[in-house]
């Protein structure tokens, strides 16, 4: 019989609907079940792309006497951390502080309160290896709750405390200074793998956040150095195996230095990441193997990630038919079989296969013998790598694929928004705009409430939980991207109204920070907020960034004093971190230098207009703003002045509102853009 998550939409929670746990979604159904019974919570915490969280299923949640166990002693509650990034960044932290590191699947113990008092992630069924056994633990940790009240007690509520410390960290006012970025720049040239490309050893991120503020650090700055970190690092993992060199996309993370062997894995975010970082670092250096990293990803995602009604779906797991990598890895022999002997030939030399293979026994598909090469040299063109590639993706579509987690999720569809819309302006591509313009409309018509509020998850025709302060920040910027490719006045004037939502909902004008959570949501122990990139970026830093380029574009005040205030606030904790400080080391770099300020006047569907959104767009120009005449919207004070030279389309470039000189010519507004960049 299935127990209560049979009702639920996430897929994830489905997986666990006929496990013989009584698990219950996080309710206050569930939650006043523990507290009448005055029974622990096990609270499980996963997501259906995790490795570990399916074994741990395999091994435990489907033992009918660990499941006994659990129903006799627990309120057993399941939650996907996609669905509920709030209740997982408070318990992650908790587990954390409570055992020195953190991880999928998150096994947490709560009282009826909700405090935790023991913690830990994978427990395998029984004891091994030195781990203990999932039943061992459930004994001992109900025994201890029933007879040992006062020491649970005293845990919980230290924990707690600590917990609240840390989500309401008091920062002081902060000097902002060019000197905070150059001393992150030194900071990660020290961290940085000069051999394989990227920071650290194993296992290896790509940190897309990272390296957007390298790149426009060299942007500004004319540094080498930070330039070489970036393109080391791009081109080791577009030759390795973490990207997928077959079907295109980028895999979770390397288990090894090399970018090798993957996590197989694949999210919407990392790749809604990864292709603006490639798309930058085309404009900057143009050379077009970024290019096509940009256009095979996102062909990777038009094929196998799209909804049919434009929305994107979160991602696909390492493991098909209970073996990891299965899907992506191949024999020497079936690689044989399938090519031509002459384009096989060429294939094992380009990838270097071989009959003992590189993982397993098996090929992960990669190009080692290029790979820190910045221009590989090879006797295989582009029509034959293509042709081979085509060959095996066909043949790995007769496979049984990964399992597929369809929900939409606001906010990563929005980084694939931004992606969309900046590759389809910078590369003159319509079908991408086209992409980029059918999830907006998707996004704008399923995840806004009737009281016009955001909302985080749709599936199979549900929308549900309220928008976080992630959701709101980078949707509103995403549309603000899509608008600056378009000029569609809706696209600015939505993103505008979410900005001010956001101010509304997640502002704390007393602590001048933004909370991760709602004013209005419950509040779980304590408000939680993020200040550092985790795998995606801070949705307060994005939040900063956002309103930097709306107080330009309005000319109104509060945006850009909110945004001062926001960013003064972190710039003291920015260096312990610059790792995890990207996203806010790009906002700081706005904030001190100032972006162009293109302002084109004209119908957005005229070609004088299209052709200088080109141009614009064809450079990097990271803090850059652009705007078009407004009809619905009042006239902002950048737009006065700013007229139809003789009734042509006519572009303004100006920095701090000081103009040059109105051109209806392109060439010109290239001599203009040129002369403005820093370098």
């Amino acid at each position: 019989m299935p127990n209560k998550l049979i009702n639920e939409t996430s897929p994830y929670l489905l997986q666990h609907a006929n496990n013989p746990v009584d698990w219950h979604p996080w309710t206050e159904e569930a939650l006043e079940l523990s507290r009448s019974s005055n029974k622990p919570i096990l609270l499980s915490i996963g997501y259906s792309a995790c490795h570990w969280c399916h074994v741990m299923e395999k091994e435990s949640f489907e033992n009918v006497q660990i499941a006994d166990l659990m129903n006799k002693h627990f309120v057993n509650i399941k939650v996907d951390r996609e669905e509920r990034p709030d209740l997982d960044s408070i318990y992650m932290e908790a587990v954390q502080m409570m055992t020195g590191s953190g991880g999928w699947p998150m096994t947490m113990f709560l009282t009826p309160d909700l405090k935790p008092f023991f913690a830990g992630t994978y427990f395998p069924p029984q004891s091994r290896h030195g781990m203990p056994g999932f039943d061992a633990v459930l004994v001992s940790v109900a025994d201890a709750f029933h007879t040992k009240s006062e020491e649970i007690s005293k845990v919980s509520e230290q924990v707690t405390e600590q917990l609240r410390n840390n989500m309401s960290l008091v920062t002081q006012d902060s000097i902002l200074s060019e000197d905070i970025l150059t001393t992150a720049v030194s900071t990660l040239s020290k961290n940085f793998d000069y051999q394989n490309g990227g920071f650290g050893s194993s296992p290896k991120f790509p940190q897309p956040m990272t390296l957007e503020f390298l790149l426009q650090y060299y942007q500004q700055y004319e540094d080498p150095n930070a330039l070489e970190l970036v393109t080391k690092t791009l081109d080791c993992m577009m030759y390795g195996g973490i990207y997928d060199q077959v079907g295109g996309g980028f895999h979770r993370y390397s288990t090894d230095a090399y970018w090798l062997v993957p996590h197989f894995e694949k999210m919407l975010y990392d790749n809604a990441l990864l292709i603006p970082l490639y798309l930058h670092a085309y404009q900057v250096t143009n050379d077009s193997k970024y290019k096509r990293i940009v256009e095979q990803t996102i062909a990777y995602i038009q094929r196998d990630m799209l909804h049919p009604d434009g929305g994107v779906y979160s991602s696909q797991d390492a493991d098909s038919e209970g073996i990891e990598g299965k899907y992506f890895v191949w024999d020497f022999k079936e690689l044989g079989d399938i090519l031509p002997s002459e384009l096989f030939e060429q294939a094992r030399e380009y990838y270097s296969i071989t009959e003992v293979g590189n993982f397993e026994g098996h090929n992960i598909i990669s190009v080692p013998n290029k790979k820190f090469d910045t221009q590989p040299d090879s006797n295989i063109d582009d029509h034959t790598l293509l042709e081979i590639n085509e060959l095996i993706l066909s043949q790995r579509y007769q496979r049984i694929p990964p399992f597929k987690d369809d929900k939409i999720i606001l906010s990563w569809n929005a980084m694939m928004l931004k992606a969309l819309a900046e590759s389809g302006s910078a590369l003159g591509s319509n079908i991408y705009i086209d992409l980029a313009i059918n999830n907006a409309n998707f996004l704008l018509k399923n995840l806004i409430s009737e009281e016009g509020f955001l909302l985080r998850i749709w599936r199979n025709g549900n929308s549900k939980i309220h928008g976080t302060l992630e959701d709101y920040s980078l949707f509103a910027d995403a549309l603000l991207t899509l608008y600056e490719a378009t000029l569609e006045e809706k696209y600015l004037k939505t993103s505008i109204e979410l900005s001010d939502k956001m101010i509304l909902l997640f502002w704390d004008g007393n602590q001048k920070c933004f909370y991760d959570t709602s004013i209005s949501d419950q509040v779980v122990l304590t408000r939680p907020r993020t200040v550092f990139d985790n795998a995606q970026p801070c949705g307060a830093s994005v939040a900063t960034r956002l309103l930097l380029k709306i107080s330009k574009i309005t000319g109104d005040p509060k945006y850009s004093v909110i945004s001062e205030k926001s960013i003064r606030s972190v710039a003291p904790i920015l260096l312990r971190a610059p790792s995890a400080a990207g996203t806010w080391l790009c906002t700081l770099d706005m904030y001190l230098n100032s972006g162009q300020e293109f302002v084109i006047t004209g119908e957005r569907s005229n070609p004088g207009v299209i052709e200088f959104l080109q141009v614009i767009h064809q450079h990097y120009l990271p803090n850059k703003i652009v705007i078009g005449e407004v009809n619905d919207l009042p006239s902002f004070p950048i737009l006065e002045h700013k007229t139809r030279t003789e009734g042509s389309p006519t572009a303004y470039l100006c920095e701090n509102y000081i103009c040059n000189q109105p051109t209806t010519q392109v060439n010109e507004l290239t001599k203009q853009i040129l002369m403005s960049a820093p370098k």
